[in-house]
Order: structure tokens, then C-alpha cells, then sequence
């Protein structure tokens, strides 16, 4: 089934309306989740992580603060017997998750390699400041990548002309964006990456019609009228499906609270790593909800990538599973950018397997890339 098949299933499988206000649950109040594949233990058996800290490496809860002035959360992956000025990688990743996530266990395999590694939490999401909850924002998104290069420069430990940036999933977009405005950052990686502002803006494929494009800014600007009645923000679908007649259908929620029978292969594979034992995590705004209403907005009118040209003679690596539904996005920026980025199509990998599967994520590729480029 398509992607926008799939949302339309998703919308249909107890979603709110285009006029409804959900209330912001606080932290951890959702509880539906299901058992995972044994073996994959649970996030609260690992101190509120989706993976085990190595024992070579030394995690530290951090805070600081994006020129916009919102305290960002951290956690710094060092290794336990750093010597000297140290390459230091910052880290964020996928859109709607959270740093005990994926991006943390990056950050970690980075630190056993040797780096200083920052997976941090984007503004008004995880443990991230922002009066707002999970509202997302490209701008700030990307301003929050170079505010972690501040924070990695300012450490004793790290040489500030070695440090790059490593992005999964939908925060890659941001990152390649921060990296060609911001010459501090010296290489960036990507893993199953995702553009953003081109996914919600046009849809998966691009396969929004003109009418439907309109039907969405439609929609998003009636629920601002909503909003503003109500005093607070509706949770509806970032990427906006339609149902069978054409008309918008928003679900309030990313994924369903259970996996419907019929359920399409995208959906499957997102469902198994943020639905499961193997990736829950209750600040995850793809376990247990969805982004606020309006946030497409942003992305319609914040175009990520216009000046990828920038980035040379930096280098770029992206890395996307050969079976992953995101695939094209990697190659459409090669082709844009081929003299700056370099492309590494992983065999039997999906989309969400490069979260996770450290059996199918090349970090010997990504290790080399970057000693190569922060050296």
C-alpha cells in the first residue's frame, strides 16, 4: 500500500476530526503500548534508554541554550579514558523522537569509537524547553544544531575545528541545512534521511495534487481559527492524509494504538520500532501521540537545502537502506550536490532498520567518513 494509503488508514483508525482539540497529556501519561520482539528488553529496564550504555563510555545530562533563547537537552557520550582534544559530533534524531532513542544509541557507538558525542532533544520536544509541546519548527530545528556546536566548542575536551554533525531520519534535513550556514561544522552524515519540509509541503513522492496542496493550507489555516477560539492546539497529523472522497483526514495521532490487520508495509515498520519494546519511549511524540495541528505551517513556507551548494568544499555522507520507502530523498540531494555528498545504499535495509539494526548501520563507513573529513 502507498504512503498516502497508509496514512488515510491511519486517519481512519480512530482519528479526530479537523475541528476537534485534543488536550497536551504530560509526560509518560500514555500507556498503550505492546509487547516487542523478545530479546529487545524495555527503556525502563535501561534507565529510561531503548539501548545499553557501553561500558567504555561515560553519558552526562546537559543543558543549553539556541540563539532563540530555549534551553535545549542533551545527554554528552565521552569515552571513559579521553586524552586530549577530541572530534566531537553533534546528534539528533528521527522527527518525533527523542535523544534515548535512536539518536543516543549513535552517540554512544561515536563515544566507544573515540568521539564527543551531543545527542540532544530539538526545541519543545523530549526534555527540550519551549512553553509549547511538540510543535515543530526547520528554523529552529536547524538553529538548534549550531546551538550544539556551541555547546561541543565551548568543552575543554573537544577541538572546536573537528566537529560535525550525524542526523537520522527527519532532523537530517535540518542538519545538511545547518551545515551549509554554519562553516563550523566541518562534515555531516545522515541515516534514512528525510526532507522534512518537502514531505509535508508535497507529501510522500510528491505525490500531492495542486488542489490537494490548497485543501491543506486550507485546512491548516481554519484550524489556527480553532486554535485561537480554544487557547490551546489541536494534535493532528503532521503529514496530512485524504480519505476516499478527496477531502482531508487527519488522525491525532502518528501511529495507531494498535497495528491494524490490514496495515501497509510503511506503517508496519514505523509501528515496530515506536510502538514496541524495541523503540517505545513515552516523550516520543511517535509512541504515544502527534505534533501539534498547525505544524505543517512551518513547513510549507521554511524550504530546507536551497543552498546545499554552500556546504562544499565540506562533505556530506547519506546513508539509506536499498528497501527503505525514504530512499529517494538521499538521491535526490546527491544529484544535487554530487562534487559535496556522497551516497551508501545499505543492502536489506529499510527505512527504521537504520535506527537500530547496529548489524545493518555501516559505522565503520561513518567512523571513516568523518576521521577522514574532521582530521
Amino acid at each position: 500500500m502507498e504512503r498516502r494509503k497508509a496514512l488515510g488508514l491511519i486517519a481512519a483508525t480512530g482519528a479526530a476530526t479537523a475541528t476537534s482539540v485534543t488536550a497536551l497529556p504530560s509526560y509518560g501519561a500514555e500507556t498503550g503500548r505492546v509487547a516487542g520482539p523478545p530479546g529487545q528488553g524495555t527503556a525502563t529496564a535501561r534507565g529510561g534508554y531503548t539501548f545499553a550504555l557501553d561500558k567504555n563510555v561515560r553519558r552526562t545530562s546537559v543543558r543549553f541554550r539556541n540563539r532563540y533563547g530555549i534551553e535545549v537537552a542533551a545527554d554528552l557520550y565521552v569515552p571513559k579514558k579521553a586524552r586530549g582534544k577530541l572530534s566531537a559530533l553533534a546528534l539528533s534524531g528521527p522527527f518525533g523522537a527523542v535523544k534515548e532513542q535512536s539518536s543516543g544509541l549513535y552517540a554512544n557507538e561515536f563515544a566507544r569509537r573515540g568521539y564527543a558525542a551531543l545527542a540532544f532533544d530539538p526545541s519543545f520536544t523530549g526534555e527540550s524547553g519551549g512553553p509549547v509541546r511538540d510543535v515543530a519548527s526547520p528554523d529552529i530545528y536547524t538553529e538548534d544544531f549550531s546551538a550544539a556546536v556551541d555547546f561541543l566548542g565551548l568543552q575543554k575536551i573537544v577541538d572546536r575545528e573537528r566537529i560535525g554533525v550525524q542526523a537520522i531520519c527527519g532532523l537530517s534535513g535540518m542538519a545538511l541545512t545547518a551545515a551549509a550556514a554554519d562553516s563550523r561544522i566541518k562534515a555531516v552524515a545522515t541515516a534514512s534521511m528525510y526532507d522534512m519540509s518537502r514531505s509535508i509541503s508535497r507529501g510522500h513522492e510528491d505525490y500531492y495534487t495542486r488542489e490537494q496542496r490548497q485543501k491543506v493550507v486550507d485546512h491548516l489555516s481554519r484550524q489556527r481559527w480553532i486554535d485561537a477560539e480554544q487557547g490551546t492546539y489541536a494534535r493532528l497529523s503532521h503529514e496530512v492524509p485524504f480519505d476516499e472522497d478527496g477531502n482531508v483526514a487527519p488522525s491525532n495521532r502518528v501511529l495507531p494504538r494498535a497495528l491494524p490487520a490490514d496495515a501497509d508495509p510503511i506503517t508496519k515498520v514505523f509501528f515496530d520500532y515506536y510502538r514496541t519494546e524495541r523503540g517505545y519511549h513515552p516523550r516520543s511524540i511517535n509512541s504515544t501521540t502527534a505534533w501539534t495541528g498547525t505544524t505543517p505551517m512551518s513547513f510549507f513556507a521554511f524550504r530546507q537545502m536551497t543552498n546545499i551548494d554552500m556546504l562544499a568544499p565540506r562533505k556530506a555522507l547519506l546513508v539509506a537502506g536499498a528497501d527503505a520507502h525514504s530512499r529517494y530523498y538521499s538521491e535526490d540531494i546527491r544529484k544535487t550536490a554530487p562534487d559535496a555528498v556522497d551516497l551508501v545504499i545499505v543492502p536489506g535495509a529499510d527505512h527504521v532498520d537504520l535506527y537500530d539494526r547496529k548489524d545493518l548501520i555501516p559505522f565503520d563507513r561513518l567512523d571513516e567518513f568523518f576521521t577522514e573529513n574532521l582530521g
